[in-house]
């Protein structure tokens, strides 16, 4: 059976129009149930202006229904999922508060780091919701909270979350691989993973220093050293020195 809204007999006037090319400006035919249509007169490739791509963004099944999505709607796609990973990263945590807010802290910063740093925010924050994702297990299997335990049970438990929410493959490896290593940077990382490494190492610090306060000059070198990211230096002095980097500004 075909859906009404694609039997072309069911039609109504408006149906097929044209629409203007956002590169050169020269008209392109559309109809209706077209994603995406190519300009004849420069080549540019472009989504259907009339069409709401809102349930694609989020469904499991949206490549079987429209085809291939185009690379706007993967991006809003994790976009939209990483919300959906937060739930999920409570509910799995249930009333364990300290580890959802170690989570959503890392979040936070993850944010900040992947927006200066140009990487992509559905990647990084769905990792950062995650990362510590193994750590149940950990304890469960080892009684401990190790880094390699937890980068061990990470990855099937963050793929187990991810398919079930309808991420695609691509997003799942990238995210399960960032699991499986983020206390342990490689000599060649994207920012992604470099975006959730300095978060981590913020948050991780934050909590460090309530327990036991290092001397300024600790912390600087501490700084310095720790982070992959300028963006990550950068809040880092302003977390830590908020005063000097305020007079610094100020220069």
């Amino acid at each position: 059976m075909k859906c009404p809204g694609q039997d072309s007999r069911y039609w109504k006037p408006g149906a097929i129009f044209d629409a203007r090319c956002p590169k050169c400006d020269a008209e392109v035919e559309f109809f209706k149930d077209d994603t995406t249509r190519r300009c004849r007169s420069c080549g540019h490739q472009f989504l259907n202006p009339s069409m709401d791509f809102g349930c694609a963004s989020y469904c499991q099944y949206a490549e079987q229904c429209i085809g291939n999505l185009p690379p706007e709607l993967i991006a809003q796609k994790q976009d939209l999922l990483k919300d959906r990973v937060a739930v999920e990263m409570k509910r799995y945590f249930k009333n364990d508060f300290r580890r959802i807010a170690h989570a959503t802290r890392v979040a936070r910063y993850a944010e900040q780091i992947g927006r200066r740093e140009g990487g992509n925010l559905g990647i990084i924050l769905t990792a950062a919701y995650l990362h510590d994702i193994g750590i149940k297990e950990a304890e469960r299997k080892y009684d401990s909270t190790a880094a390699r335990y937890q980068e061990e049970e990470g990855p099937p438990v963050a793929r187990e979350i991810l398919t079930s929410l309808g991420a695609g493959e691509e997003m799942i490896e990238e995210v399960c691989d960032i699991v499986a290593h983020h206390h342990h940077p490689r000599a060649e990382e994207n920012v992604n993973f470099k975006s959730l490494y300095d978060a981590d190492r913020l948050v991780n610090m934050e909590e460090d220093l309530k327990e036991k306060p290092l001397s300024e000059e600790k912390m600087k070198g501490i700084i310095e050293k720790s982070f992959l990211t300028g963006s990550g230096i950068q809040i880092a002095r302003e977390l830590f020195f908020p005063k000097q980097e305020n007079n610094r500004g100020k220069i």
